[in-house]
């Protein structure tokens, strides 16, 4: 008897271009180590501050079993203001200077400012991961469809200052489907590839703890869109709220790697996390066990 294959036919073809004769397949999810090189994320900030450290910490994910790093220069945690354009260029640009010579697999940036983006793609990333779907920076759109860059729209309410003040949807998953619709119509208008794109509902940017957990419940809808689906739940708060024990981000080892693995079982194809190698481990499981006749 033939074995059941982790992903349907037509996920297996879809392949996200990057630059000239390389590319992200999507034959099975895809995890996405984070890289804060910032002194205020809500779980690591300050921990790999300097070039050394995020360079050792990029390379040990790869190690891990990374297939992208995330690279951010700006916390966007509930409450966060906003860093300047100098300073979030002088955190991230000579770490992705120095990752291109040493690391093969893909550097995104995590940044909604254009010129942090073109600056980035120059000097070795590969990849946007803009939390505002392009809709903070007006020029960011024509920058990458200049570039030719893959890019990660997500959905938020507000900004990450304002976020999480009562959040509220009358059908949470709906809505955010046509706020992706209407996006992804915008990129294509504006010369982005649909090949290019990825959509990431936002977890926990502007959710209450019922969106977020209807969105893991029903990431299979997404699917709709015919984009790839990413998810970042890692160490964050609706975690804490469900668990006593987890009060703190960085004991949220547990939850994080349980909703990874309710995101890849709904049909997740990317899954962005803190903790690389305890999340490829439970993903190997799961494609294991799935491959069982």
């Amino acid at each position: 008897m033939q074995k059941q294959i982790f992903v349907k036919t037509e996920e297996i073809k879809q392949v996200i271009p990057l630059a000239p004769g390389r590319q992200l397949e999507l034959s099975r999810p895809l995890v996405m180590g984070i890289l804060n090189v910032t002194p205020d994320s809500f779980s690591d900030g300050g921990r790999y501050n300097t070039l050394e450290r995020a360079v050792e910490r990029a390379l040990q994910m790869e190690a891990e079993g990374a297939d992208i790093i995330d690279i951010g220069g700006e916390s966007t945690r509930p409450g966060s203001g906003p860093v300047t354009l100098d300073k979030e260029l002088e955190r991230v640009l000579p770490v992705i200077r120095a990752l291109k010579n040493y690391t093969k697999i893909p550097v995104s940036v995590d940044t909604y400012k254009a010129e942090v983006a073109r600056q980035a793609l120059e000097v070795g990333a590969e990849m946007v991961n803009d939390i505002s779907a392009l809709r903070f920076d007006p020029a960011m759109a024509a920058l990458l469809a200049e570039k030719k860059a893959p890019v990660i729209l997500m959905h938020m309410l507000g900004t990450p200052r304002d976020m999480q003040k009562n959040p509220s949807y009358k059908d949470c998953v709906a809505e955010i489907i046509e706020f992706f619709a209407e996006r992804v119509a915008f990129c294509e208008k504006m010369g982005i590839d649909k090949s290019k794109i990825i959509i990431d509902p936002g977890i926990g940017f502007g959710k209450r703890l019922s969106d977020n957990l209807e969105i893991l419940s029903k990431l299979g809808e997404f699917k709709k869109l015919t984009r790839p689906v990413m998810v970042g739940a890692s160490r964050k708060s609706f975690i804490g709220m469900l668990s006593t024990e987890s009060t703190s981000p960085d004991r949220r080892l547990g939850g994080s790697i349980a909703a990874a693995v309710a995101a890849v079982l709904n049909g997740a194809d990317i899954i962005r996390v803190h903790d690389v190698a305890e999340t490829v481990e439970a993903l190997k499981i799961i494609r294991a066990v799935k491959e069982q006749p």
